[in-house]
């Protein structure tokens, strides 16, 4: 089991830019993949899972303002691709997010499926 505490993501609005028909990724969305990488290495160290996966994220919101949840999963997940937790996204068979008090952060806990 892995637990990661890992900063707000960027909102899929602001992770991408379309330039001369390309999408590619912002500097805001590098910014906090590089981000991302740096709290995986200081938490975890370089172990690459391999097998199924089943993840839990708690969202603490920044502030009050209404906020989608589903909005947060493309770049986090994606940054967590980029760092190494796990070989590709296609490996979580199970997904679950939830809203968690103010606090400007995501918990992440990542754990092997026995399958």
């Amino acid at each position: 089991m892995i637990k990661l505490t890992l900063p707000w993501p960027p909102t899929v609005n602001t992770y991408y830019r379309n330039i001369a028909g390309k999408t590619l990724i912002s500097a805001a969305g590098r910014a906090y993949r590089a981000a991302v990488a740096d709290q995986v290495l200081i938490q975890r160290g370089a172990k690459l899972l391999a097998g199924r996966l089943a993840v839990s994220i708690a969202a603490h919101v920044p502030d009050k303002r209404r906020r989608d949840l589903d909005n947060l999963l493309k770049s986090t997940l994606d940054s967590l691709t980029h760092a190494g937790v796990w070989v590709d996204d296609s490996q979580i068979d199970s997904l679950t997010i939830q809203r968690g008090p103010i606090g400007g952060m995501l918990k992440v806990v990542v754990w092997e499926l026995q399958i």
